[in-house]
């Protein structure tokens, strides 16, 4: 029902920042709460930033608190990542995920099981 493709990422120094993109495609875009994910290579998928856009709530990894920004243009059914101060272990692929709001689990907005649509993610490499 839902597709997403993330685009945005690269080569950065440290310091630098970063937005990427989550094009979302077929369902109801804006009842869809968005999150964020990585995983660096040999780690489990790591929770970095989610909004539910329908109570304005947002959530955030503590690791990325105060250098991230969610937001969304509903005319490009998009989702954004702002990042700024970007450091070497924010060197990840970035995943952007949906829930439908009729999601019924126990799973925070914090869990990737929560989620049931995956884009395929893009590189995001931090230089020291």
């Amino acid at each position: 029902q839902v597709q997403l493709v993330e685009s945005g990422g690269g080569l950065v120094q440290a310091g630098g920042s970063l937005r990427l993109s989550c094009a979302a495609s077929g369902g109801t875009f804006r009842s869809y709460a968005m999150g964020w994910f990585r995983q660096a290579p040999g780690t489990e998928r790591e929770f970095v930033v989610a909004k539910r856009w329908s109570g304005g709530s947002t959530y955030y990894a503590d690791s990325v608190k105060g250098r991230c920004t969610i937001s969304r243009d509903n005319a490009k059914n998009t989702v954004y990542l702002q990042m700024s101060s970007l450091k070497p272990e924010d060197t990840a692929v970035y995943y952007c995920a949906a829930v439908s709001p009729d999601y019924r689990g126990s799973y925070t907005y914090t869990d990737p099981r929560r989620y049931n649509y995956w884009g395929q993610g893009t590189q995001v490499t931090v230089s020291s």
